[in-house]
């Protein structure tokens, strides 16, 4: 394998995604709202009443970053602690009422960003893309799971591709 491939298949992901990043905190700026804020916000939207503790997780990130950001949420009015009924200092997450009109604007922003990215490929082009991309994270998740401390291990690695790719 060439020098080349080895540096873009480790960078451009990361290039990508902090490109994406840097556009929609640009955007998101007009709002008062960070790209972080936003995955919190969006996740809300989804599983509301979650407990903190589980939506950091999902997120993962550490649950002290995840209260930071609930704190300037709540500060903002975005989103609400309740006392959780089922375990003491724990807390549910609700977003505010008037949070609909805002995350209808970040997701605009967002679909904004993606069509940038992808102009000039094609719909089967984009399902390749995102379907390499989801095999990548998967083999990278599987080898989190495995134990893999970071070692070059052909092993580990024939076992989560099935292959004896070298």
């Amino acid at each position: 394998m060439n020098k080349i491939y080895h540096e873009t298949v480790g960078s451009a992901p990361s290039d990508m995604a902090r490109l994406m990043r840097k556009r929609f905190n640009r955007r998101a700026q007009e709002l008062d709202l960070t790209r972080a804020q936003w995955r919190v916000l969006s996740m809300l939207r989804f599983h509301t009443g979650i407990n903190q503790s589980a939506l950091a997780e999902i997120l993962e990130v550490e649950p002290i970053t995840l209260a930071r950001h609930i704190d300037r949420l709540e500060e903002k009015g975005w989103v609400e602690r309740h006392a959780d009924p089922m375990g003491r200092r724990a807390w549910l997450l609700y977003l505010d009422d008037s949070m609909e009109s805002i995350i209808n604007e970040l997701e605009n922003i967002s679909e904004w960003n993606r069509k940038t990215a992808l102009i000039g490929c094609s719909v089967d082009e984009i399902q390749r893309f995102t379907n390499d991309l989801t095999r990548v994270k998967a083999n990278l998740l599987a080898a989190e799971r495995m134990g893999e401390k970071g070692e070059h291990s052909l092993e580990v690695r024939n076992k989560i591709t099935g292959s004896s790719y070298g």
